[in-house]
């Protein structure tokens, strides 16, 4: 009977809450709600649920709470909308938002857990670390005296024991190459600036790479920062590379698409319920408009990314190259409640200049078809053909200078780049999956670290691989060692892969970090060489699919 009763509770809940909280959002599109607003609107509008509630709280067999019974309700209400309406708990909002906060209170250093032991990775400049002394490939064993070293902990838990309010102490203990017994270094937590820019860089001498990560607060200024560094290298073309970036703030992706576009351009519209558009345009002030530009993305390309590339193309800006992107077009209305959780509810729809929609097709409360998206498009060859790919002539929109774009759900490239699989061979799979091949740049990072630690330029690391000739025979060997005989077909397959992985990986244990990562990692990298080559040719076409 409880349970039946519960489920009546939750079926009152969602359909009241639901019709009330509906109508204030489609008249108040675009504004937050305090917790009181929804009171008094609970009130008005929804009498029957909270008689429900209040009975519930007086006269049910076992003592509960109203809170308890809206943590249960709200994801069963919001579960019947869009896949991207969604309520986020307290002990979860913080951490959500932090990482587009654009800082957080910590140690200042970056570590990885490939050998069950906090393994100092490179340290922040000017960070609390460096000022009390941790050094780049330092070992984690302790934390305030509780062992860390081979718990087996997850990097979460880690994360926690390290961070925590600026001003307080944390005690490392640390195995330090060379020293006997542990170290002891009392680090004082200070603010840690949070990047989306992960790499800036010169692949040529006139073609500039940016990686952008996420759309986090600071994030134009940070690419804005980043293409000033590039101009003054010699930066003539630009490639933004957007793949894997989920999105973030939209205010973001439109003061970045505003540096790339002349005065007076559409960017992106949003249409709510009730037909309500509001467009954003650019206001000429943005100091990339002559700057020739590639955009990458992929099918882990959501949001703002969509928004940023789609305004690009739209607008005869930007080439497009990679695959087609994720397809998140829907506008979220984002309330705080004062016990910190809060609500994301869609209230309106993303369009690209030319009038194209970026949401792909969902069935409301079905978020498992939601989620296997991916895996369908995977299973039709999406990833690997474009012919694969299908739109319906309702889809297709124009740009001013005549290129044909398809609207329907994400943003289709102009220049398609398949999924590559050709140079993974057995070995490569054996060496990469058994984590033996990043293993072993930790290795090397070990003992070659005064080197590592005097690097300042890409070319300094290029010097250092250029001495080494035995980089990759001894890297074989480590491997053997190790438990995977070498298979020298497979090698001769693999080998550049090889080479450029254990090249990036060694380099990221610099002061240079992602820079250094992406410049070696780039010549295997196919979209961006193609990237490279659409920037060098001096005649491209308009529709390259066709």
């Amino acid at each position: 009977m409880a349970r039946q009763a519960h489920k009546v509770v939750l079926w009152l809940l969602a359909a009241a809450t639901l019709l009330a909280v509906g109508w204030f959002f489609g008249h108040n599109y675009g504004r937050r709600i305090t917790d009181s607003q929804i009171r008094i609107l609970i009130g008005a509008q929804g009498g029957k649920l909270t008689r429900v509630i209040s009975h519930i709280e007086h006269d049910y067999v076992d003592s509960i709470s109203s809170d308890s019974l809206a943590e249960l309700a709200i994801p069963a209400i919001l579960h019947k909308l869009d896949p991207h309406s969604v309520y986020i708990p307290a002990r979860e909002f913080k951490e959500m938002e932090e990482p587009l906060q654009g800082e957080f209170d910590g140690i200042g250093v970056v570590f990885n857990m490939a050998t069950d032991t906090v393994i100092v990775l490179n340290v922040i400049p000017s960070g609390p670390s460096r000022k009390a002394g941790v050094q780049g490939g330092d070992r984690i064993i302790k934390v305030n005296d509780t062992l860390i070293a081979g718990a087996k902990l997850s990097q979460r838990s880690v994360m926690k024991r390290l961070r925590g309010p600026r001003g307080t102490q944390v005690k490392l203990s640390i195995e330090r190459k060379g020293i006997d017994g542990l170290v002891d270094i009392v680090v004082t937590r200070d603010a840690i600036p949070l990047h989306s820019v992960e790499a800036t860089v010169m692949l040529t001498d006139e073609v500039g790479f940016i990686k952008l990560s996420q759309f986090a607060r600071t994030s134009h200024a940070e690419v804005r920062a980043a293409i000033d560094t590039l101009r003054r290298r010699g930066m003539k073309s630009l490639i933004f590379d957007l793949r894997g970036n989920g999105g973030g703030f939209l205010d973001q992706a439109i003061l970045i698409a505003n540096e790339f576009l002349p005065r007076g351009s559409l960017i992106v519209y949003t249409e709510d319920r009730n037909h309500h558009r509001i467009n954003q345009y650019s206001d000429g002030r943005g100091r990339s408009s002559d700057l020739e530009t590639v955009v990458l993305i992929d099918e882990a390309s959501a949001s703002s990314s969509e928004i940023l590339a789609g305004a690009l193309q739209d607008n005869d800006r930007g080439t497009i190259i990679g695959r087609r992107s994720f397809g998140k077009g829907l506008v979220q209305s984002q309330t705080p409640f004062e016990d910190g959780s809060a609500l994301r509810l869609t209230v309106a729809r993303y369009y690209t200049p030319t009038g194209r929609s970026i949401q792909k097709p969902y069935t409301a409360g079905d978020e498992e078809d939601y989620a296997l998206d991916l895996q369908k498009r995977f299973d039709r060859n999406e990833f690997f053909s474009a012919d694969s790919i299908h739109f319906a002539d309702s889809l297709r929109f124009t740009t001013p200078k005549g290129k044909t774009v398809y609207g329907g759900g994400g943003i289709m490239p102009d220049i398609f780049m398949p999924l590559d699989t050709t140079d993974m061979s057995r070995y490569f799979v054996e060496v990469s999956g058994r984590n033996i091949l990043y293993k072993y740049t930790i290795d090397y990072s070990d003992r070659h670290r005064r080197e590592l630690s005097a690097v300042r330029s890409v070319a300094d690391i290029e010097q250092i691989f250029e001495r080494d000739k035995r980089l990759f025979s001894d890297f074989v060997s480590y491997a053997e060692r190790q438990g995977v005989k070498p298979d020298w077909s497979d090698i001769k397959r693999s080998r550049k892969i090889m080479e450029a992985q254990l090249r990036a990986y060694i380099s990221r244990n610099t002061d240079l970090e992602d820079g250094a990562f992406y410049y070696f990692i780039y010549p295997i990298d196919k979209t961006v060489c193609r990237a490279i080559e659409v920037l060098q040719s001096p005649n491209r076409p308009i529709n390259p699919l066709k």
